[in-house]
C-alpha cells in the first residue's frame, strides 16, 4: 500500500477547470497541472489576460486527468459547448456556483496543496 501511495505522489495529474465571475455571466474553460497555482495567476489581475479583463475569479468547476492529452481533448471539447451545455455541466456538480479553491487547496488533488 505505501508503494502505491508513493507512486501516485509522482504521478502527473492534470486539470481542466472553469473560471466565472461573480455573477456567473463569463465562463472561462483552460487547463493547467498545478490548479492551485493557475487559479491564482488567474486571480492577479493581468489587465491583457481574459479573466482579467472579465473578471473570472472564481473557481467553478474542474476535472482531473492522468494525461496532458486526455485533458487537451475534454477541454477543446467543453470550449465547443454552448453556454447552456457549460452551465449544465457546471450545475450538475456546483449548482449554487462555489469558489472551489478552497475546497481544493484541503484535499491534497493539487501538487500546490501537498
Amino acid at each position: 500500500m505505501a508503494i502505491l501511495y508513493r507512486y501516485s505522489k509522482v504521478m502527473k495529474k492534470f486539470y481542466v477547470y472553469i473560471m466565472s465571475n461573480m455573477t456567473d455571466t463569463t465562463l472561462y474553460v483552460g487547463i493547467t497541472n498545478d490548479l492551485i497555482r493557475r487559479v491564482s495567476e488567474h486571480r492577479t489581475y493581468n489587465a491583457k489576460s481574459f479573466t482579467s479583463r472579465y473578471n473570472c475569479h472564481k473557481l467553478v468547476y474542474f476535472e482531473v486527468f492522468a494525461s496532458n492529452s486526455a485533458a487537451i481533448d475534454r477541454e477543446k471539447q467543453i470550449k465547443s459547448w454552448s453556454r447552456l451545455r457549460k452551465d449544465l455541466l457546471i450545475d450538475g456538480v456546483n449548482s449554487e456556483r462555489l469558489d472551489l479553491i478552497g475546497e481544493i487547496a484541503t484535499s491534497g488533488l493539487c501538487p500546490s496543496s501537498q
